[in-house]
């Protein structure tokens, strides 16, 4: 699914403070290999059900073995290993005999240590990969899982290593095991060590997927093959947020375009974002924050929330908001399925020229059919001519006041919000009182 830098950002997929990103949100990983490739795999969703329906079967298997997961491998695991091999240590005997490596070890000393300290994290490794191995026997596996767990397998199956993992990790290691293995893995484990890492690095991304899922409670979505986008949602949630609420939501072709009004911070954003970080993830192959998601496979998502001027291309906000409309538009005249997400259209302008805007955009955006739209606007003026179109649908958020006081349902609702809030906020949070208390000049 294509989706670019800006969608990215705007859906909260990645950001620069952790505490906003669904990747950090949801990064369970325990190793810094384990991160980097889930990394990879967050920025790079699926383009086809067999990925996705792949990656569902074996986050589902380890899913079931979370609590029986080796505890072996860690951070720190990894790292000794990789140094290990990086570190100047003199040559290791061949022959561990009992002179050779009491002869090393009194003579080598702080090499001998580094290798013995080395050893304890190799025989961590292996174990753990072994235990891997077992959690997966005989149980129906993916292609690509079945290639990955059969060349660890293969990679981990010398008798040097099996001895070496299936020692007791209390055990103290006499100075010709420490030769003997240290030999062994030095000269003979090498590039295994470097592809193991890397295999385990994707089983570490997986299991983090899984465990989020379990943490957050998040479902698999059903896909459907289907030419025509579609999107049904139940209690559909924002993964970021510590106590959120949920929405329900139901977009296909003969409804493809929702008209979203409300007041500021009445929850117009984290819907749409809701949604578009749903189908994002879904397009992962991980589970979804919603007690229930259907949809088809999207060719891509378009998202304008964010946008800023650019002081140093002398680029106004309305500039720039014009030019990710005409880019939108330019990409999502293909023929594809695409999800377009639309925060507060043509903010950059005053009230007039945004509604003829807003307009005009809308009515065009309307004729695409194989694609389907979120968009929000204070405009709700603009909402009433609209209604002839049969493809819009219309809900909002609705605000209850109460002595100055601003009451969020956050509950989306059928219709168009009228509401006019700006001065009340202005005045709840004693602006007005303080201009008022400005002396004249």
């Amino acid at each position: 699914m294509d989706i670019d830098k800006i969608s990215l950002l705007d859906l909260n997929i990645f950001h620069p403070e952790e505490e906003y990103s669904i990747f950090h949100r949801l990064n369970f990983t325990r190793t810094v290999e384990g991160k980097e490739w889930l990394r990879l795999r967050f920025q790079e969703p699926f383009h086809d059900l067999k990925s996705i329906n792949q990656t569902q079967q074996i986050l589902r298997l380890i899913h079931e073995a979370l609590d029986n997961w080796p505890e072996d491998i860690t951070n720190g695991t990894l790292m000794v290993m990789e140094k290990f091999f990086s570190t100047q240590l003199d040559s290791i005997p061949h022959d561990s005999s009992w002179i050779n490596a009491h002869f090393y070890k009194l003579f080598h000393s702080p090499d001998y240590a580094i290798i013995r300290f080395s050893l304890l994290h190799f025989g961590d490794f292996i174990r753990g990969i072994r235990k891997i191995i077992r959690l997966f026997e005989e149980k129906t596996l993916p292609p690509n899982l079945v290639a990955i767990l059969e060349r660890a397998n293969r990679l981990t199956e010398d008798v040097h290593l099996q001895t070496l993992a299936e020692l007791q990790k209390e055990t103290v290691l006499s100075p010709k095991q420490v030769l003997y293995f240290g030999h062994y893995i030095r000269n003979r484990f090498k590039n295994a060590t470097t592809e193991l890492i890397e295999i385990y690095g994707k089983l570490d991304g997986w299991y983090g997927m899984a465990a989020a899922m379990r943490h957050f409670n998040l479902k698999f979505p059903v896909f459907e093959q289907s030419e025509q986008p579609f999107i049904e949602a139940r209690g559909l949630f924002h993964v970021l947020l510590a106590k959120p609420v949920d929405y329900d939501l139901h977009l296909d072709q003969q409804h493809n375009f929702l008209f979203l009004t409300g007041a500021n911070m009445a929850g117009k954003s984290t819907f749409i974002k809701s949604v578009g970080a749903a189908v994002y993830l879904a397009h992962l192959g991980m589970g979804v924050p919603a007690s229930y998601l259907r949809l088809s496979l999207f060719d891509g998502i378009l998202s304008n929330i964010n946008l800023t001027d650019n002081i140093v291309k002398g680029e106004s906000y309305f500039f720039n908001e014009v030019q990710r409309i005409k880019n939108t538009i330019l990409k999502i005249n293909d023929g594809r399925k695409w999800l377009v997400l639309i925060d507060e259209l043509f903010k950059g302008t005053n009230v007039q020229d945004a509604m003829k805007c807003s307009s005009t955009v809308i009515e065009g955006l309307i004729k695409i059919n194989h694609s389907l739209f979120i968009l929000s606007t204070h405009l709700y003026e603009i909402g009433e001519g609209l209604r002839i179109f049969p493809n819009i649908i219309f809900r909002y958020f609705e605000t209850e006041v109460n002595d100055d006081q601003l009451n969020f349902s956050y509950q989306l609702k059928e219709g168009i919000s009228n509401d006019r809030l700006g001065y009340l906020i202005l005045k709840r949070e004693k602006v007005v009182e303080l201009l008022e208390q400005i002396p004249a000049k």
